[in-house]
């Protein structure tokens, strides 16, 4: 990934429609490690043009929260695993990236796509990102890739409850709506963060009017967890330190080896979302968890609060990129080849005074 490349819309969310309405097959795909937005805008796409009649495919590389991925159903999708990768064996119409546009995080695909950039459009909501696709709109602005694609929905005449007979079918179970407001919610932290601005809150209320239930997909995402998922969080915690900042508060740093996780039997996956936990500290403007994935690699996650009374905030965005990663200013993620001790010095490192913006 480079800022060299001009990471911007070329082309109207119309003639992505247009695309899409004259393709035959598609295929849509995504970043690795699908969280709720990637899974979500996945799962709209290729639900849309179902409803078109349009053969679509999802491909989705791992791993995978099992959690979030129950809600596919009863969506087909071909889930890869990272470690035994497979590449399609079929030519497509058209190839759909959505909520990336990074070549890093395609890596397990990339072989395949980027003898496709030509024929490939992408849907994407972050800073930056590579030609992955030639054709692509980006809209920083949104607080998910799902409610970019809202808009492109809407170009397609497509109704919102579909492919249910009615917006009150199964509760909007399946539906193109429970696949966008997943996206929707997970990524503003469920209306909490900064992201979710009038905007989104509009969008929300024309889904639950298709029929999306809210509570069950809380229920679902949040609340379904095994009980090693609480006992790899207090491992976390237990273990959490303080880069001060002086007066402007300080950053938690924590830390989870493949030792800790084999200890207490959680999986990678289950340490999703352990990095918002010191956020509840009010002198924690930002939080960093390190996870040991495997030998020599090292997942960060970053995470930060809003402006502070003057203004002020930690771009989580602009500190993931000294490590070839990015997001958002709020969250964004890389990863680290190294051990995990030298992770933690280089994160600890590069935490210093030009990541306070404002």
């Amino acid at each position: 990934m480079t800022d060299a490349f001009p990471y911007v819309s070329n082309t109207s969310i119309e003639e992505l429609a247009a695309r899409i309405r004259t393709a035959k097959r598609i295929f849509v795909t995504t970043h690795a490690k699908p969280d709720g937005d990637a899974l979500g805008s996945v799962l709209a796409v290729v639900r849309a043009a179902q409803a078109l009649g349009i053969h679509a495919e999802g491909w989705m590389v791992g791993p995978f929260e099992p959690n979030l991925m129950s809600l596919a159903a009863p969506t087909a999708l071909e889930c890869v695993d990272p470690k035994a990768p497979r590449l399609p064996t079929t030519e497509y119409d058209l190839i759909v990236i959505v909520d990336t546009g990074a070549w890093s995080q395609l890596e397990t695909l990339a072989p395949w796509l980027r003898a496709r950039v030509a024929n490939a459009i992408g849907i994407d909501h972050h800073t930056r990102g590579d030609e992955v696709a030639r054709q692509r709109v980006i809209d920083v602005t949104c607080g998910s890739a799902t409610a970019i694609i809202a808009r492109l929905i809407d170009a397609l005449h497509v109704p919102l409850h579909a492919p249910l007979s009615s917006p009150t079918d199964r509760k909007g179970r399946g539906s193109i709506a429970e696949a966008l407001f997943l996206g929707l919610a997970t990524d503003t932290g469920w209306f909490r963060f900064q992201n979710a601005k009038p905007a989104e809150f509009e969008l929300a209320s024309r889904l639950l009017a298709a029929g999306v239930d809210k509570d069950r997909l809380v229920e679902t995402v949040e609340n379904s967890h095994r009980p090693e998922r609480l006992v790899i969080e207090a491992l976390a915690l237990g273990g959490v330190t303080f880069v001060d900042l002086g007066t402007r508060g300080s950053v938690a740093v924590m830390r989870i080896a493949m030792s800790d996780l084999q200890k207490t039997a959680a999986t990678v996956e289950e340490t999703s979302g352990i990095v918002n936990a010191p956020m509840a500290i009010g002198a924690v403007r930002a939080a960093v968890l390190l996870v040991e994935t495997e030998p020599g690699l090292v997942k960060l996650s970053f995470r930060s609060k809003p402006r502070d009374d003057d203004g002020r905030f930690i771009d989580v965005n602009e500190l993931a990129s000294r490590f070839d990663g990015g997001g958002h200013v709020h969250a964004a993620g890389a990863r680290f080849r190294g051990t995990l001790p030298d992770a933690e010095r280089a994160v600890r490192a590069a935490i210093v005074e030009p990541i306070v913006a404002t």
